[in-house]
């Protein structure tokens, strides 16, 4: 009963029957009932061998909505034009700059509705977006100053994907060169940073606690039943030593995930080390950056201090593989990392390709190569990663599996295609974690509503063309093609030569 004496509405109530499921631990349960009621799950039978009347048919691998805990959702207009020539890491980020300075809230929130809809036929039902593209070019603020944040929430609900907005801190454009001992190790910001440059003046709000107000804003504004509002370090290249600590007691007074790249590349750690005499991992522990809410995101060059570290504040290491076999990055201590206790999460980061389970199999296969050893992580294990682990890290602890009072996110796994067509029952799980792709996703549920039916979005009809037309509205134009030369025509006979 309401304080008025009606009676509360019953929420919608719609039954699933899953031909295989896996619900978070455990084995693959077959013939398997799920009741859900309103975004929750209300009640889970199994061994039901027909789907009860009036039920929705899940035909294939049920499991725990995939959670995508890491992304830059404008990123994704990189996607092979950074392919071209070579470079590394500091080429490709000036690429993606020129991308950053051209969005506005409008074009923004085209093209993430697209790549978010790109995230949810490929079984996401949660996305960490780590947002810093807050302000004008010249890094005014906008008439809305929480605009840009505003579009991205509005995309996530037009995609029907969970949101989790890291609001992110990024202060300064990086540590000063290393010009053989002219600057010396100390904590001012003009001894250890460089300003920001014209292209990165739009990500930064002058001071931390500028970005605390802004971001206390977007938090009151924009926190909603699908939508957690958390805080980023961007990276101790970005947010000097001074601000980490407001940033770290921003999300501790909010209970709010907080989120940070960390060690992504060998010479960001020579130069947190060469300027502040510590690993970015312990630079973060000496500030409080590091707790039970903590994300590493990257965690690529780590040393065992730094493992030890992590292991010891609670924290997750979130692997974005396809990204960082794309940069050139490296491949992180997963092995370790999970031996120190250490959970791991996964994130499509740059969007070089929109599919989690190969982030899963990639953290797999990268301890292969590096080890000459087979078999490091296990179907479930590799799963656990892509849905409860990650939804933990997002602020979402009732989310990432398929059990009373959990929310009613899930991804069926198509068999019918040629890469599953032989799975066994006895090996479902490793047939889907190790062969299966994005595009065998047949159907997606989020909070109870379905989303991706049949391998097609019900809300977006055309999400190829949406991705193709919002990205274009980004792209900086191309230049004019220079025409081949073209050869004079050759001169013509005159009537008194002879023929030839």
């Amino acid at each position: 009963m309401t304080g008025e004496g009606r009676p509360t509405a019953e929420p919608d109530r719609s039954v699933f029957w899953a031909e295989h499921l896996w619900p978070g631990q455990g084995e693959v349960r077959h013939g398997v009932v799920v009741e859900v009621a309103g975004d929750r799950i209300a009640t889970v039978a199994v061994d039901v061998d027909a789907p009860p009347a009036g039920s929705s048919v899940l035909r294939g691998v049920t499991l725990p909505g995939l959670v995508n805990s890491h992304s830059h959702a404008f990123h994704r207009a990189l996607r092979g034009r950074t392919q071209v020539g070579s470079g590394s890491f500091w080429t490709w980020r000036d690429v993606m700059w020129s991308v950053a300075g051209r969005l506005t809230p409008e074009n923004y929130e085209a093209l993430a509705t697209a790549v978010f809809t790109e995230m949810v036929l490929a079984g996401v039902t949660t996305v960490g977006e780590f947002h810093y593209v807050h302000h004008t070019p010249d890094g005014t603020p906008h008439d809305d100053p929480i605009g840009m944040s505003r579009a991205l929430v509005r995309a996530a609900a037009a995609a029907g994907v969970r949101l989790t907005l890291l609001d992110t801190c990024y202060l300064v454009g990086g540590f000063v060169p290393d010009r053989a001992g002219e600057v010396e190790s100390g904590p001012d910001v003009e001894q250890v940073h460089v300003p920001l440059s014209a292209a990165q003046l739009r990500f930064g709000d002058g001071t931390a606690a500028d970005w605390a107000r802004r971001a206390t804003a977007t938090r009151d504004a924009l926190t909603g039943p699908t939508v957690v509002v958390g805080a980023a370090v961007h990276s101790v290249r970005a947010v000097p030593e001074r601000a980490l600590g407001t940033v770290a007691s921003w999300a501790h007074r909010h209970g709010a995930p907080l989120h940070v790249h960390v060690s992504e590349q060998p010479a960001e750690n020579a130069d947190c080390v060469r300027l502040l005499g510590a690993t970015p991992v312990a630079l973060l522990r000496r500030h409080g950056v590091l707790d039970h809410r903590a994300t590493a995101v990257h965690a690529t060059h780590l040393t065992p201090r730094d493992v030890g570290d992590l292991a010891a504040s609670g924290a997750w290491a979130c692997f974005c593989v396809t990204t960082e076999r794309d940069l050139a990055d490296g491949i992180g201590p997963a092995a370790e990392l999970v031996e120190a206790g250490v959970p791991l999460t996964v994130g499509s980061d740059s969007h070089a390709v929109v599919d989690l389970l190969e982030e899963v199999r990639g953290i797999e296969s990268g301890q292969r190569l590096v080890s000459g050893r087979r078999g490091w992580f296990g179907a479930a294990q590799l799963l656990t990663a892509a849905t409860v682990e990650g939804a933990r890290s997002l602020g979402w602890d009732d989310g990432g599996t398929i059990t009373p009072g959990a929310l009613a996110d899930f991804t069926t796994v198509s068999l019918d295609s040629v890469r599953l067509a032989d799975a066994r029952g006895d090996s479902l799980l490793e047939s889907v974690v190790f062969a299966a792709t994005a595009s065998d996703v047949a159907t997606v549920v989020v909070g109870g509503e379905v989303v991706v039916r049949d391998g097609a979005h019900v809300r977006i009809a055309s999400p190829a063309v949406a991705l193709r037309d919002s990205i274009a509205a980004v792209l900086p134009p191309e230049p004019s093609p220079v025409p081949w030369p073209v050869p004079p025509p050759p001169a013509r006979a005159r009537r008194e030569d002879p023929p030839a």
